[in-house]
């Protein structure tokens, strides 16, 4: 049974589905920090098929681990447990060689209308084709 999200906003990209936790990837949004794949590979591998396997894993830490994810690409919806809380204070990290990283209660200008957000990895270059979202145009490394 696939969790429901609690708000009116359910997260973009791909769902992977397990009894307790649903894990969202939205592959336009991945910088490849690699986060996921170190912090729990049974669940992240990147040469499975599927490469997500949420039902491998507690759904509480798989949740922790997608809370590492910095650029928002990776999402989760727990059926009995907290939903994803933005951290306090807000934190923006600028990076000479990548996209900002941004951590909070975020509201982010698209193309699209606002998104209300609790990670991600800006473009600063202006280069990006998904914007305002980072997607390596220029280069820069994750």
């Amino acid at each position: 049974m696939q969790p429901e999200p609690r708000s009116d906003q359910v997260p973009s990209g791909k769902a992977y589905l397990a009894d307790d936790i649903t894990v969202y990837y939205d592959g336009k949004r991945c910088r490849h920090f690699a986060e996921c794949l170190h912090g729990l590979p049974a669940v992240f591998d990147g040469s499975a098929k599927p490469w997500i396997q949420p039902a491998n894993a507690d759904p509480q830490t798989v949740a922790e681990i997608v809370r590492r994810c910095p650029s928002g690409a990776l999402h989760y919806v727990m059926r009995d447990g907290p939903a994803e809380q933005p951290e306090s204070p807000t934190t923006v990290m600028v990076r000479d060689d990548g996209p900002m990283i941004l951590r909070g209660d975020l509201v982010i200008e698209t193309p699209a209308g606002p998104i209300h957000e609790t990670r991600a990895a800006l473009c600063g270059c202006a280069k990006t084709s998904n914007a305002p979202f980072c997607d390596g145009a220029c280069g820069c490394t994750p």
